[in-house]
């Protein structure tokens, strides 16, 4: 316990999937959390149910202004910024044929250039507070592409390139931040059984059910994440932290 006490963590995407379970986790190990997302309702909750150390705020990650106003707002009511977590995603399925260019430029906008904007947000707030941990939510498709998700692989692409030109630049600079990247394969969260499963909205069953070796939990992603945030990852930075049960790995090449 207390892994990352006394500091201030962002999570966007928090109201929930991969980045309630970072909320909630980061909260139990010490840290005050923002919940930030467009999901009031769902953040809402996730804030009240973490208690008096968590804090809703409605956050558009492709809005630059409100980027200002909820970093603002979370230095104003805890005193500092330690910890960003870029998680808020977007996944549609569909082929780079398929994919028509309003969808690919919404994808960019949400998970490329939501993190770009985090990024450049949150370091003049986490250098006033002496440093701090930025942690870029990519995926496995940043390393090998996916068909089918066309638009969703070239924007994870682009979050993994930018987190090692982020965390070179503060290595540079001296202002004791990191940036790493996390790269999960599949993973139990509502965003994935929706478009799985084909639905507009998914019980706890429906999540249950999706099985597969390269399958984890919300929670198996949130441990990476807290480890990162924490000061025991100190010399890692620019790194890629692979969650995918070997699925990146190429098969061994026959002899034969």
């Amino acid at each position: 316990m207390g892994r990352v006490a006394g500091k201030v963590a962002i999570v966007t995407g928090g109201a929930s999937g991969m980045g309630k379970a970072d909320a909630i986790l980061l909260a139990q190990e010490g840290a005050a959390v923002v919940v930030a997302d467009l999901n009031e309702t769902d953040g809402n909750a996730v804030a009240e149910s973490i208690g008096e150390k968590a804090r809703f705020m409605r956050l558009d990650v492709t809005d630059e202004d409100n980027w200002r106003s909820v970093i603002a707002a979370t230095v104003a009511e805890f005193g500092r910024l330690d910890i960003l977590i870029n998680n808020a995603g977007l996944l549609t399925a569909a082929s780079v044929v398929d994919t028509d260019l309003a969808t690919f430029r919404k994808v960019q906008a949400v998970n490329s250039e939501g993190v770009f904007l985090g990024c450049k947000h949150a370091i003049p707030a986490m250098e006033q507070s002496g440093g701090g941990s930025i942690v870029n939510m990519s995926s496995v498709a940043a390393m090998q592409g996916v068909s089918f998700a066309a638009a969703y692989s070239a924007s994870k692409g682009a979050v993994r390139a930018l987190t090692k030109s982020v965390a070179m630049y503060c290595k540079e600079k001296g202002n004791r931040i990191r940036c790493n990247s996390v790269h999960p394969d599949g993973v139990r969260t509502p965003m994935v059984a929706k478009l799985a499963m084909g639905k507009e909205a998914v019980s706890a069953e429906d999540l249950a059910s999706l099985q597969g070796n390269n399958m984890c939990n919300p929670e198996d992603v949130a441990h990476m994440v807290l480890y990162l945030a924490a000061d025991e990852s100190w010399f890692v930075n620019g790194a890629e932290m692979l969650i995918d049960n070997c699925a990146t790995i190429t098969p061994p090449i026959g002899l034969s």
